[in-house]
């Protein structure tokens, strides 16, 4: 018997947008937000949500004791319904279904020679939780504050996106080794 051998079709990775074109796009979707919701795009809420919603499930004489969880949930009320929810899962199917359409849908690990898998893995780790405590801390996602504060010229908004963007150019410095 001869051995069988699958073969692994991939698509070929097309080319991304053009970022003038994205950008006139997400301003488009942003401004259909506002126009049919009230309400501009984010994510930090929906994970709010879904952290609530296990949380009542888990521990709900706890959410039934605290103000913050309460506004989302304990007795009658569904954490899970909010038009935030489905914007979310939209955005992370949608995301998905985008990626494998152009031929971008892979798990990989992005890093410089210089540093290991476990190494990038953790910072990104961290990173990522020190962006959740800010977000946190903000009352909004990166995203949230970016778009729709700053659509909405909120002046807290637009210091935090100065913020963002001036630590990650003063830390580039201490971190370009990594990735050189």
């Amino acid at each position: 018997m001869a051995s069988i051998s699958k073969v692994r079709k991939t698509r070929e990775a097309k080319p991304y947008i053009h970022p003038y074109l994205g950008g006139f796009l997400l301003g488009l979707v942003l401004f259909l937000a506002f126009l049919l919701t009230g309400n501009g795009l984010g994510a930090s809420g929906a994970m709010s949500r879904l952290t609530v919603f296990v949380e009542d499930q888990i521990a709900p004489q706890h959410v039934d004791r605290t103000p913050y969880l309460l506004k989302m949930a304990g007795g009658d009320k569904n954490p899970l319904d909010d038009w935030i929810v489905p914007i979310f899962f939209g955005a992370l199917l949608g995301g998905a279904v985008s990626g494998w359409l152009n031929g971008r849908l892979k798990i990989e690990i992005n890093k410089g020679p210089r540093i290991s898998n476990r190494t990038r893995l953790l910072l990104a780790f961290l990173g990522g939780m020190i962006m959740v405590y800010g977000a946190r801390m903000a009352r909004g996602c990166t995203s949230g504050q970016a778009l729709s504060g700053g659509a909405t010229l909120a002046a807290g908004s637009w210091a935090l996106m100065f913020a963002i963007f001036g630590g990650a150019y003063a830390l580039a410095y201490f971190v370009r080794k990594l990735w050189n």
